[in-house]
């Protein structure tokens, strides 16, 4: 942290429009002025490597590179502002504890749910309610007066999944009178008609006469498949609640945090959920499942997914679905979704070809798996045509989603962090 008395008493010497400057290494004084510390501070973080030093030319004193000086000041500002890069805790949540052994929801294990075979809508009551409910609750079946020719002329045929939602859901919004009703009860009723209707309307993308089929079904997985054209087969639709299952919430995520964000100025449901939307179509984000299926087409083969990885870690590039941060030792997800996902359609051939990624990396010394290699691996189990990872993922996430949107009606306070100013001086008045 910086030195607070420092910046109090400040050295008047120092010429602050100096230490400002964009370009060009600073004098071991404005460095210490840049930082807020001491003198004997900054040649401290040299000591420790936390700092590196330029030699000066013509027998000067050593220099140091703003951008040294930039980064270091991010990483020793303290807790409140590296809390909203992957940091520390910046609110708090009785919905979803993050542990070594996967996400805890409302005190139970994700996997044990998974593996039990627990019904997603009864997950998604845990997480709202804090009840597993005994029996698989009943959904309302969607409506039969959709405007689905009408919708099917706005979204473009073969586009991003996320897409045919972002077009359909305003239109679900401004059809719902009732929609900015914000009681519980209210919210909660309304989350069980829309999360069946959004996986439905992933048809759109594929093909609209689907539509009313997905409708007709209360069980957002049946629905879900119905829509991407992925098999309704017992083992099918197995394997597709697992994935929800395992993606129902992981605690503060981008798109989380965007929802609760919008919940937090008393936004309806439709547009909180619409943020997170838009916070999952990333591709660090929702999207990764994407970029590990295109790992898979650079392989097109088992055979050639040594090879494909070997170039991507010679060209330096980063290999997508491998890591993460809160999983050091590997994310307990992928095992049961991965497993699940093989014994599906182990003979399928881009199932093989990411078994095959995951071993060269394995080979390699690289990073485990994480859960967007298990979900294009269940893609590929189900024979969905690429790009479809998203739809699951949402329509997954959705569950916590409104858990965490209705959590943060209940705390009554906007979500506005505060920004460090850290560019240049101000021009001069006129």
């Amino acid at each position: 942290m910086p030195d607070v008395q420092y910046l109090i008493n400040v050295d008047r010497s120092i010429n602050l429009r100096d230490v400002k400057k964009p370009d060009g290494p600073l004098s071991a004084r404005e460095a210490a002025a840049f930082l807020g510390v001491k003198l004997e501070t900054l040649y401290a973080y040299v000591s420790r490597g936390r700092l590196k030093s330029l030699s000066g030319t013509r027998g000067r004193a050593r220099r140091y590179a703003r951008s040294e000086l930039e980064a270091l000041r991010a990483r020793s500002a303290g807790p409140a502002a590296s809390a909203l890069r992957f940091g520390d805790p910046v609110l708090e949540t009785r919905i979803t504890e993050m542990t070594a052994g996967g996400p805890l929801y409302r005190g139970r294990a994700a996997l044990e749910l998974a593996r039990a075979r627990v019904p997603f809508a009864s997950v998604a009551e845990l997480l709202w309610t804090g009840e597993l409910p005994a029996r698989a609750p009943v959904w309302p079946a969607g409506p039969s007066d959709w405007p689905v020719r009408e919708l099917a002329k706005l979204v473009p045929r073969g586009c991003p999944p996320l897409l045919a939602v972002a077009i359909v859901r305003p239109v679900l919004a401004a059809r719902d009178a009732e929609r900015f009703d914000a009681r519980p009860e209210a919210v909660l009723e309304r989350a069980r008609r829309l999360i069946p209707r959004l996986a439905a309307a992933f048809a759109f993308a594929h093909d609209p006469r689907r539509v009313g089929p997905a409708l007709a079904t209360n069980d957002p997985a049946r629905a879900l498949a119905i829509a991407l054209g992925a098999p309704t087969t017992k083992p099918a639709l197995e394997l597709l609640n697992l994935a929800l299952v395992l993606l129902a919430d992981h605690e503060l995520n981008a798109s989380t945090f965007a929802a609760r964000v919008a919940a937090s100025t008393g936004a309806d449901l439709y547009a909180c959920l619409g943020a997170a939307l838009a916070a999952l179509s990333g591709p660090l984000h929702g999207g990764a499942s994407e970029q590990v299926e295109m790992l898979a087409r650079e392989a097109g083969s088992a055979a050639g997914a040594a090879a494909a990885v070997h170039d991507r870690m010679r060209r330096g590039e980063r290999i997508p679905g491998f890591g993460h941060v809160l999983y050091p030792g590997g994310d307990p997800r992928v095992g049961p979704l991965f497993e699940a996902a093989r014994r599906l359609a182990p003979r399928a051939p881009r199932v093989k070809t990411i078994a095959a990624i995951v071993d060269a990396m394995a080979e390699a010394g690289r990073a485990l798996p994480n859960i967007d290699v298990a979900l294009a691996c269940t893609c590929a189990a189900l024979d969905l045509p690429p790009g479809q990872g998203p739809a699951i993922f949402a329509i997954g996430r959705a569950a916590g989603w409104v858990a965490h949107i209705l959590e943060q009606y209940d705390e009554g306070y906007v979500l506005r962090p505060r920004a460090r100013f850290v560019g240049s001086e101000r021009s001069p008045a006129g």
